[in-house]
C-alpha cells in the first residue's frame, strides 16, 4: 500500500474552502515549523494568523473602494498644526469611532478652505483602516441620489444601502 501525499488533498480543500493564504502558506510554514520545533497549535496558529490579516487587508481595502473617499485627503497629508491645540485633541479622540457606537452626529463647521473636508475625509480613512464602513458624499449627490430613488420607486432600497455603513460622511451641506 502506498501512502499519497496529504500535501495535494490539502491544497483542494484549502481551495475549496476559499482559505487561500492556508493554501499558500501550509507548506513553506509547516517547513519552518519542523526546523524551529513548533507544536500543532503553534502552528496552526501561525496559519490562522495570517490567514485572517490577510482576509482583514482585503475587507478594508474593499471598504475603502466602497467609501468613495477623495484619493490624497488622508491623516498624514492633513496639517494637524493649522488646528488650535483643542480641536487637534477633537480630532484625535474622534479616530478611534466611538462615536459611531454612540450613533452621534458630527458637525464641522468653519471658513471656506479652513480644511474641514480634508479632516472629514482624514477621519473617514482613519476609521475605514479601523474596520470600520464609511461613506462619503457631498450634500448634492445624495439629493440626487434621493430624488432618483423616489422617482424610480428605489428610495427604500437605497435607504437600506446607506443605513449598511456604520457612517456617512456628507460633504458641503450649506
Amino acid at each position: 500500500m502506498t501512502k499519497t501525499d496529504p500535501s495535494v488533498s490539502l491544497t483542494m480543500q484549502f481551495k475549496e474552502l476559499r482559505m487561500p493564504t492556508f493554501r499558500d502558506q501550509f507548506a513553506p510554514v509547516a517547513t519552518r515549523a519542523e526546523a524551529e520545533n513548533l507544536s500543532y497549535l503553534d502552528y496552526l496558529s501561525e496559519l490562522t494568523t495570517l490567514e485572517c490579516r490577510v482576509r482583514r487587508q482585503g475587507r478594508i481595502q474593499r471598504m475603502m473602494t466602497r467609501s468613495q473617499l477623495p484619493p490624497g485627503k488622508t491623516w498624514t497629508t492633513f496639517d494637524l498644526t493649522r488646528l488650535p491645540l483643542g480641536l487637534r485633541r477633537q480630532l484625535e479622540t474622534l479616530r478611534d469611532g466611538s462615536f459611531l457606537d454612540r450613533r452621534e452626529n458630527l458637525l464641522l463647521f468653519g471658513k471656506p478652505g479652513s480644511g474641514k473636508s480634508h479632516a472629514l475625509c482624514a477621519l473617514a480613512e482613519q476609521l475605514v483602516l479601523s474596520g470600520r464602513s464609511v461613506l462619503f458624499t457631498t450634500c448634492s449627490l445624495l439629493v440626487q441620489q434621493l430624488l432618483i430613488a423616489k422617482r424610480d420607486l428605489r428610495l427604500p432600497k437605497l435607504i437600506k444601502q446607506f443605513s449598511s455603513f456604520e457612517g456617512l460622511v456628507i460633504d458641503d451641506l450649506g
